[in-house]
């Protein structure tokens, strides 16, 4: 085993249920459905898998959960949760047990029905900064973090709203996104305010969805039948668990995994042909974008001014429409590893970005308090 993980593993097969309401079924089997769909797609039986990675927020034992809702005896099992960029960090977690030999194949999946049954609780508990003045979270947190940008650097409702109508676009390209008719920046700004500065359009959805991969070491990538999506650069890093100990306000710990993850990966930012980014608020996308250096800190809001991240602008960014327009069921970073290999596989359909070889993935948890970076690529990025 080698410290660097440029291409010791790759995601041989993907697999995702519908989105939006799913009535009746529990997170569990929602969560297997969509392991049928990825072993599928793999083209490997269940008996093969030999490692389960997943983590959930009302579960804290969701590991033997899954392993025994799927009648398998792993001999890796990880259900390590730091937020919703927990299913991003379990790249990194399957590539080093891959790499080290402890198992095979690494299955990481996720379930949730958290439109239809009413959406779970979970994160940190009461601290003494906060809990007196009842925040509303974690809407709150991410309201104080745009409106800071907003004292700070000048941002505006306009340009939040501008990254909205960006993910609606990609959306009504993809049949499967839960919500797809036109979003105007006007509709966005007009609609019901939750928290100031975020209407609800500024906000993710709330849906049901299952998803799940399957990754194996790099010397049987090659006995699959779909190309492989190569895992090329990957770190992570985290800058606090509560809002109020967040040192910067404008600054997520991205600005220190994306680097470490594009070294490993040996490249630039000129080199990715497409980016996916944990959008649960607008304000989210923003500060990645910066963090990771398509621009600079106070920069963002100008940078998604005129479609530049949209259908036919000049960087592609959450081409499935995103957690704002896609689908979140309560964590999304599953969904946008899974959009990044569909990319790399050319099999995107009317949203595919002609050419796409190198994906950079963002996963973030908590209250903007964990970042994840992983680089994709395809076989000729090796």
């Amino acid at each position: 085993m080698s410290g660097d993980l440029r291409g010791a593993a790759a995601i041989v097969g993907i697999g995702l249920t519908e989105f939006g309401e799913l009535p009746g079924r529990s997170r569990m089997e929602i969560m297997a459905e969509a392991v049928h769909h990825a072993l599928a797609d793999a083209g490997i039986a269940k008996e093969r898998v030999d490692g389960v990675f997943g983590a959930d927020f009302t579960d804290s034992l969701i590991g033997l959960s899954m392993a025994e809702y799927l009648g398998l005896s792993p001999t890796v099992l990880d259900g390590t949760n730091i937020g919703g960029s927990s299913y991003v960090n379990f790249l990194q977690s399957a590539a080093l047990a891959l790499d080290a030999g402890l198992c095979e194949v690494a299955l990481i999946a996720y379930g949730s029905n958290a439109r239809s049954a009413g959406r779970g609780g979970g994160g940190p508990g009461p601290v003494p900064y906060e809990t007196v003045y009842r925040p509303r979270q974690p809407i709150n947190a991410y309201a104080l973090a745009a409106s800071r940008h907003m004292h700070e650097y000048g941002t505006t409702r306009e340009q939040l709203a501008e990254v909205a109508v960006a993910a609606r676009r990609w959306a009504g390209l993809n049949p499967a996104a839960f919500m797809r008719d036109p979003l105007t920046v006007d509709e966005v700004l007009g609609a019901r305010m939750v928290v100031d500065p975020f209407t609800v359009r500024d906000c993710c959805l709330v849906t049901d969805a299952g998803a799940a991969m399957v990754m194996v070491r790099a010397d049987r990538a090659a006995d699959f039948p779909l190309p492989p999506a190569w895992l090329l650069g990957i770190a992570t890093s985290a800058s606090h668990s509560q809002i109020a100990c967040m040192p910067d306000l404008t600054v997520t710990a991205a600005a220190r995994s994306a680097p470490r993850a594009l070294a490993m990966a040996g490249i630039g930012l000129a080199d990715v042909d497409v980016v996916e980014l944990y959008d649960a608020f607008t304000i989210n996308t923003i500060l990645f974008l910066e963090d990771l250096g398509f621009c600079a800190k106070g920069e963002g809001g100008a940078f998604v001014e005129e479609g530049r991240i949209a259908p036919g602008g000049a960087l592609p960014v959450n081409t499935n429409g995103g957690g704002l327009s896609c689908v979140h069921p309560g964590m999304y970073g599953m969904f946008l590893v899974i959009e990044a290999v569909a990319q790399l596989r050319g099999q995107a359909g009317a949203r595919q970005v002609e050419g796409a070889e190198i994906a950079l993935c963002n996963g973030n948890g908590g209250l903007l308090s964990s970042q994840v970076t992983a680089v994709l690529g395809s076989t000729s990025t090796l």
